[in-house]
């Protein structure tokens, strides 16, 4: 019988032995794993980035959690998640809270984001000063017009706030619903609103929404006088979000606060890098730098 156990033991530690371990993915710039939060209105470019990005590096896996930024920052700030992508930098307050962690954080803006304002499509009056949208956020704007916003907690809603320079909305004429879509599908069936969307939104590939995109259109912004774009009304293309003149501009940024070389860090660079940069030019946004063409010319004499 002691022989028979002996066996026994011994069989049960040669068999946890020789089982085949699961395989541990080493934490590099391109393989390992990695969550990152990401405000909703750039969803779409982040995803068009991961999709590339892995079909390069089959040992990379991305967790992404997207919201609205008030809502998003705090589990940045908690330390439980410890990438973001932002419309926004931090600020420094919000600096020192990972530097007394002995982390220093990594900001990289890597594309140029326009805030769209929306109205029907057979609306006759197709265009827009800043100086109204500002009354209007004022509560002071006779005009008639009404803005409606994703979400009261939206980093899109914080722009136009500190634009004006107010910290609550009037009682009248800015409203709030719950996103984007609900947004779009809002002007869309209903005159006199003009609806605050960002561009990358807009672009994006969303198939549920195209019977209503198509009865809504980009107004044309003029700027305040004294300011670039105060010469004219421009809508929020591609060429005007690079120049800079359209008049409702916001930088996306990659924010890294891994504290080690991981996959975060790898991310953020590729985001920067040529292919990066090309995924974001061709999403309809600015990229952060234009990338330059070289052109070899062969002598066919």
């Amino acid at each position: 019988m002691k022989n028979l156990g002996f066996v026994f033991i011994f069989f049960v530690l040669f068999s946890c032995k020789n089982k085949k371990q699961p395989d541990v993915v080493e934490q590099t710039r391109t393989s390992g794993t990695v969550k990152i939060l990401v405000d909703e209105s750039f969803s779409s470019i982040i995803a068009d980035q991961i999709e590339v990005f892995k079909s390069d590096y089959k040992n990379a896996e991305f967790t992404t959690i997207a919201g609205n930024e008030n809502k998003i920052m705090p589990a940045f700030l908690n330390d439980s998640i410890r990438v973001i992508v932002s419309s926004r930098m931090l600020t420094p307050e919000e600096d020192r809270i990972y530097r007394s962690r002995s982390i220093v954080p990594k900001s990289s803006r890597f594309a140029i984001d326009g805030i769209s304002l929306l109205t029907q499509k057979n609306d006759v009056d197709s265009n827009i000063t800043v100086d109204e949208v500002i009354k209007i956020l004022n509560g002071t704007s006779t005009s008639g017009k009404q803005l409606v916003f994703d979400n009261a907690y939206s980093s899109t809603l914080r722009y136009f706030k500190e634009l004006a320079q107010i910290t609550e909305l009037p009682k009248k004429g800015v409203y709030t619903l719950q996103s984007n879509n609900d947004v779009i599908k809002y002007v869309s069936e209903n005159k006199n609103f003009i609806g605050v969307v960002g561009v990358n939104w807009l672009l994006s590939n969303n198939s549920n929404m195209t019977s209503y995109i198509a009865k809504v259109k980009m107004m044309g912004v003029k700027n305040i006088k004294g300011k670039k774009g105060d010469n004219a009304f421009y809508r929020p293309d591609q060429k005007n979000l690079i120049s800079g003149i359209y008049p409702f501009l916001r930088n996306v940024y990659i924010i890294n606060c891994e504290g080690r070389d991981g996959l975060g860090t790898g991310f953020a660079n590729w985001l920067m890098s040529p292919r990066g940069q090309l995924i974001v030019l061709r999403s309809g946004l600015g990229p952060h730098k234009m990338m330059s063409r070289d052109f070899n010319l062969k002598n066919t004499n």
